[in-house]
């Protein structure tokens, strides 16, 4: 049997968007995962979806499987012909046990290849808006294992020559804090040198302690921060009070549910978390084709007899590809039709399909469509939507109203993932702060999963994409907070940092005496 390959991969500091393209490759290609506690869940989305993910995490002194059962483990996986990805937080050389792990494979002959980290010594800091050096503060800097002495009363570091250094980044240090400060103090370095701990920098849940030797071990525990964290000593960590940028953004340290499905939320995660949001994806729809195809397919053999074809959703122009496709039909079947979307996504999706739609109205939704058909002549035509197997019926009524003759076919239908009722409840009982929905189907599924635990709902913010999700919420006895104006993922994201921008700036004005109302 053919021997697999290991790749050590660094999996960064924490921030997803920091692990290389190279890292993201060897990801793609796995067939095996073998994955820290430090490594972001979210970087184990590049494996392929029948990749075997093991989790191998330590985690305050407690080991799921210790060094020699990881090392053994990569042999046997890559010896059973796998390709294997051992996905390590930061760096695997950096203060890790890499080269434990070469060492095991090189004894069996099993070809690896390394993967660089960007590691937390460096990221951490520059994300608390703290550079590790700068010409006019410190040219040099040392990094450090503050494991390294642990249950020791003498230690190995050379605390005389560090006391001397610039930086000093301490990996690993937060038991030993008051012994470092200590051993420093008692090797020269002033009392009054800044020191800063940042604990799980780079994401959304970062937290900065910042005071000098003499006062650091009890502002850390003032603040109550603890493992993972880095130390940095150093003039340059007064740096941070005009550098800070990280924790600056409009939504940082808010925790958001996107309820939208998996395969459809990432532009709307995207923008969250680039406002510094902390984004929890637990789909309460999920998209799957209808009953039977028949009827759709049916409509697609004489696709070329309909005037108009209507789409409201990204959905409705998947699956209506898709069945096309399928009939050996493509684009070339709709040359006599004219094309009418709801919104400007599904008219991005439609031009995937190297079509561009004809009508596109300016308020994304139902009712928006109908009055751009109002200034149209289209009694007698025939029109074709598919579309959701339950929708508003609405759209087809006018449209029959105005003389035109529809036919509504199913494309697909949406029903309720029973797999995030868990995580649902899991994530609320844990804190949230925001809730957004992009239809109704999202809204009244939330609450089927709640299972009556509305009381979770408290202080959590609610944000609707417009005002049929808006209604729906309503009927359902939580009317939002936040409602988009354009009715886009875009203008979702906009209404939802006005909101926190405004509620912030309220929060802070020293006249603040009552709860903010929403903006209109």
């Amino acid at each position: 049997m053919r021997k697999g390959k290991v790749y050590l991969v660094g999996a960064g500091p924490g921030d997803p968007g920091l692990i290389t393209l190279n890292g993201i490759k060897a990801l793609k290609k796995a067939e095996v995962v073998v994955y820290d506690y430090l490594a972001n869940p979210k970087l184990l989305s590049y494996a392929p979806e029948n990749a075997e993910r093991i989790y191998v995490g330590k985690k305050g002194g407690h080991h799921t499987l210790s060094q020699e059962g990881i090392n053994r483990l990569l042999v046997e996986k890559a010896l059973e012909g796998h390709t294997v990805v051992r996905l390590k937080g930061g760096d695997p050389f950096i203060f890790g046990r890499g080269g434990e792990e070469i060492e095991a494979l090189l004894e069996h002959d099993i070809p690896f290849e390394v993967v660089p980290g960007v590691t937390s010594a460096f990221a951490v800091p520059a994300y608390a808006g703290i550079p590790v050096t700068h010409r006019e503060y410190t040219s040099t800097l040392a990094l450090i294992t503050g494991h390294e002495a642990e249950g020791k009363e003498d230690s190995a570091i050379d605390w005389e020559a560090l006391a001397r250094i610039g930086t000093l980044i301490f990996l690993m240090g937060m038991k030993n804090l008051p012994r470092i400060c200590k051993n420093l103090l008692r090797n020269g370095r002033s009392p009054e040198t800044p020191v800063a701990v940042i604990q799980w920098g780079t994401t959304p849940r970062q937290r900065v302690a910042e005071g000098a030797l003499s006062n650091i071990v009890e502002r850390v525990k003032a603040a109550g921060l603890s493992a993972p964290a880095i130390i940095l000593v150093g003039e340059v960590a007064q740096l941070r009070k005009r550098f800070r940028w990280f924790e600056n953004r409009p939504l940082f340290g808010k925790r958001v549910i996107v309820t939208r499905t998996r395969e459809q939320a990432s532009r709307l995660v995207e923008l969250l978390e680039e406002a510094g949001a902390e984004c929890l994806e637990i789909p309460t729809i999920k998209i799957v084709p209808p009953e039977s195809f028949e009827a759709l397919d049916e409509a697609l053999r004489e696709v070329e007899a309909f005037d108009w074809v209507i789409f409201t959703s990204q959905n409705a122009v998947r699956y209506f590809r898709e069945r096309l496709y399928a009939l050996g039909k493509d684009a070339r079947s709709l040359s006599r039709s004219r094309l009418a979307v709801i919104g400007t996504a599904t008219a991005e999706a439609l031009a995937g399909m190297g079509l561009k739609a004809d009508l596109v109205p300016e308020e994304f939704r139902a009712e928006g469509l109908i009055a751009a058909f109002a200034g149209l002549e289209i009694r007698g035509q025939k029109i074709l939507l598919p579309r959701a197997e339950e929708a508003r019926e609405i759209l087809p009524e006018k449209l029959r109203e105005m003389g035109a003759e529809v036919r509504v076919v199913p494309a697909y239908r949406t029903v309720l993932p029973e797999e995030s009722r868990r995580a649902l409840l899991s994530a609320l009982e844990e804190g949230v702060d925001l809730v957004t929905f992009t239809s109704s189907s999202t809204a009244r599924n939330f609450f089927k999963l709640l299972e009556g635990r509305e009381d979770l709902l408290k202080n959590v913010v609610l944000a609707s994409i417009g005002p049929i999700t808006s209604e729906t919420l309503r009927k359902l006895g939580h009317p939002p907070q936040i409602e988009a104006r354009e009715y886009t993922i875009a203008g979702l994201m906009t209404a939802i940092r006005e909101y926190f921008s405004v509620t912030a700036e309220q929060k802070c004005h020293p006249n603040c005496k009552g709860k903010m109302s929403p903006p209109s």
